[in-house]
């Protein structure tokens, strides 16, 4: 594969947060690539450094109390930690655009969706407000809101939780990006949405061949949605591969742990399988491979 077909390289990148407590080291040495046209899966527990690597694309650690203190993140062949605030400001939101996990919270309840995807459109494309508010009405409708120039109108309040979704895809795709992160895109959907979401993403992929960075916990959506997989704990990637390899043969004990969990239809119900214990602290990790008090395959030795 050329340097040409990574969208996103991520080289040794590690980001560390101050404290009053002391020295929070929530992502560490991670690395990783992106292909256009790609959906790759970030996998982990929560407080696994998921979100914090997917905001570091964006430049966006609040500094302080976060900093990157190592490692190169390229996107579109640009080092994005050497362009200025300027550029950066340019590069989101046109080339590279996020879905937050709670919408509510991400969309302004003072403004209409319409005038929200509409502010997008004029900010990257340089448009008039009329012209906007008629890309905004089509985008609104290729996510799948019924009667478009009506919603367009309406504030978020009004709206389903799925329906807010789909609005927060709307504004992310207004500007065509090369790459979309969904960072838990489905989280306190009902199943249905769910599925309804997933599959507007997979369109949206394969319509625009625009890449996706996919940050979840769910290892079904994973298996039937990801290319390529990398499964992150306590600051680290552990295990990095294609969906399918990873499914058919975990080489990680913590990966074999998070398929052990799944509920698996074809056996009489039984007891959950669990990881013991807790995801450590970032402020107090074990030195070692951080899963090593956990694993069943771990000893004093790992220290």
């Amino acid at each position: 594969m050329s340097f040409n077909d990574k969208l996103v390289t991520i080289q040794g990148l590690s980001v560390e947060f101050y404290t009053e407590e002391g020295i929070a080291r929530v992502v560490q040495d991670v690395s990783f690539n992106i292909e256009r046209g790609q959906c790759y899966a970030l996998v982990g527990e929560s407080g696994c450094g998921k979100s914090v690597t997917a905001l570091s694309i964006m430049r966006l650690i609040p500094d302080p109390p976060g900093r990157v203190t190592a490692g190169t993140v390229y996107f579109n062949g640009r080092d994005i930690y050497k362009l200025s605030e300027k550029q950066m400001r340019r590069i989101r939101g046109k080339e590279v655009s996020m879905i937050f996990q709670e919408p509510m919270t991400s969309l302004n309840p003072v403004y209409t969706v319409g005038d929200q995807v509409v502010e997008a459109i004029m900010l990257h494309q340089k448009k008039s407000y009329d012209q906007a508010w008629v890309d905004a009405a089509e985008m609104l409708r290729k996510v799948g809101i019924a009667d478009p120039e009506q919603r367009a109108g309406e504030y978020p309040h009004q709206m389903s939780g799925g329906m807010r979704q789909r609005v927060m895809i709307a504004m992310a795709m207004s500007c065509r990006p090369d790459l979309l992160i969904a960072d838990e895109p489905t989280t306190a959907l009902d199943v249905t949405t769910q599925a309804q979401i997933l599959d507007l993403l997979d369109s949206v992929k394969d319509q625009t061949n625009t890449s996706i960075l996919l940050i979840t916990h769910d290892l079904g959506v994973v298996a039937e949605r990801a290319d390529k997989v990398a499964v992150m704990y306590a600051s680290r990637i552990v295990e990095k591969a294609d969906s399918d390899d990873l499914f058919a043969e975990p080489l990680h004990p913590y990966t074999r742990g998070l398929l052990d969990s799944l509920p698996k239809l074809s056996q009489r119900p039984k007891r959950l399988v669990t990881i013991p214990g807790m995801v450590p602290e970032p402020l107090s990790f074990p030195s070692g491979c951080k899963f090593h008090p956990r694993c069943p395959l771990g000893s004093d030795d790992e220290r």
